[in-house]
């Protein structure tokens, strides 16, 4: 029985993965639990297992090649002289992919010697390639990634005019790329911007987490109609809690910073203005007001930009809000975020303070409402009932789709935000009691 391992899709923004290194070769046994070989997606990199035994006949994807989703990758028998003559791989489904076996699902005979299922998805019509006579098909009917057509929208390229390079003749997004890079005109990119011969000191290939961001923040910025709002607010009790809450380290392992506070207040304030925990519908007929509040934490990796959700964030008290964020960022930061990690967000918090920037106006990450930037504690002159006097001030950036939101609404939440990091020793806020009481109550714990 031949077994084929495929690459699985882990996610519904996966379209292709990379084979970063084989664990074992052709010809070596493979029994359940083996490590078949490491998996890179676009937003993490993890260990792809065995599930049953067999042999590990044939390599069809070497180290640090990429592949689509669901390509075969090995074959696997049950028998270690089992002949493979004659194979030939099982078409792969188009269009919207059905579920797929994860990276602990990879298809390899059972432990009982009864033959495992093959992993690959079942043909459509619609993977075949396309008949080069007669006119051209429907781009409906075609076979296309995904990502193929949503680049192809993007560069105003001609679906209909190529000839995919995948499996079954299957359109790719190397193909929509190489028609964009021929251009409208010579020296002249899709959108026909003129690109002037010059020196290039190197180049950074526009896939992985980069390709991502890039599609995804270029839908945004095509797409929504974003305005910015923006407001400077005293930081002072803000820097006086997390100086109380620093004496909690020994108890916690951890002290709270300043992004993890405002974004613990961010999704209270949430609670208050469901508007801004919103989205639109697939058909852009309604509005869909999100039950949990799943606050993504933009992320700065080496594989670059990633947002963790923190899911139900709003079910959340300050040290399990804190503690769910620095485990989904760590991981991120090591390469090794799971797909449910980064996936279902409804509303995002990014920081860039740490870098000594003031303000900035975030892009929106589809299909949420709005986005929150965070600037740096900067001491400025402040007017007071003292006088002039210098003051920890800080600068939030709301932007938010005017689409789902008005600018009133918007402003109210951003207002509320506001009032609950500037009043922390109220007792009418949401961490008073924890920094008065709690704070002191552990400590003599």
């Amino acid at each position: 029985m031949i077994s084929e391992v495929i690459m699985p899709k882990l996610g519904q923004t996966m379209e292709e993965g990379r084979v970063v290194e084989w664990y074992l070769s052709e010809g070596d046994e493979v029994k359940r639990g083996d490590l078949l070989y490491t998996l890179e997606s676009d937003k993490a990199t993890l260990d792809v297992e065995a599930t049953g035994r067999g042999w590990l006949r044939k390599i069809l994807v070497d180290d640090n090649e990429v592949v689509q989703v669901l390509t075969v990758v090995a074959l696997i028998t049950t028998e270690a002289d089992e002949s493979i003559e004659g194979w030939s791989p099982t078409p792969v489904h188009t269009g919207t992919e059905p579920d797929v076996p994860s990276s602990d699902e990879v298809a390899v005979p059972a432990d009982d010697g009864a033959p495992a299922e093959p992993g690959a998805s079942p043909a459509d019509d619609t993977s075949r390639a396309a008949d080069s006579s007669g006119p051209p098909p429907s781009t409906d009917r075609l076979p296309v990634s995904p990502r193929a057509r949503r680049l192809a929208a993007d560069h105003k390229v001609d679906l209909a005019r190529l000839t995919g390079s995948g499996p079954g003749g299957r359109i790719v997004e190397a193909d929509v790329l190489a028609a964009a890079a021929a251009g409208p005109c010579p020296g002249a990119d899709g959108d026909g911007i003129p690109r002037p011969n010059l020196p290039v000191t190197g180049t950074i290939p526009l896939t992985g987490p980069r390709g991502i961001i890039a599609e995804r923040m270029a839908v945004s910025a095509r797409t929504i109609p974003a305005v910015t709002l923006t407001t400077e607010i005293d930081a002072f009790k803000l820097r006086e809690a997390r100086r109380r809450l620093k004496r909690l380290e020994s108890v916690w392992g951890f002290a709270p910073g300043y992004t993890e506070l405002i974004a613990f207040l961010t999704v209270r304030a949430l609670m208050e203005h469901p508007i801004l925990n919103a989205r639109l519908s697939a058909d852009r007929e309604v509005i869909e007001l999100i039950a949990p509040i799943n606050l993504g934490m933009a992320t700065d990796t080496e594989r670059g930009l990633l947002v963790p959700v923190i899911t139900d964030a709003g079910s959340m008290d300050l040290r399990t809000f804190c503690t769910r964020a620095r485990e989904l960022i760590a991981r991120a930061r090591e390469g090794a975020a799971l797909p449910d990690d980064l996936a279902g967000g409804t509303f995002t918090v990014t920081s860039l303070g740490s870098f000594g920037i003031d303000a900035f106006t975030p892009l929106i990450n589809p299909p949420e409402a709005a986005i929150m930037g965070i600037g740096r504690i900067r001491e400025k002159p402040a007017v007071t009932d003292e006088g002039i006097v210098p003051r920890p001030l800080l600068t939030l950036s709301l932007v938010f789709d005017h689409r789902i939101v008005d600018g009133a609404p918007a402003a109210r939440f951003l207002q509320r935000t506001a009032e609950l990091i500037e009043h922390l020793d109220e007792t009418t806020g949401y961490i008073p009691e924890f920094i008065h009481n709690q704070t002191d109550r552990e400590e003599t714990a």
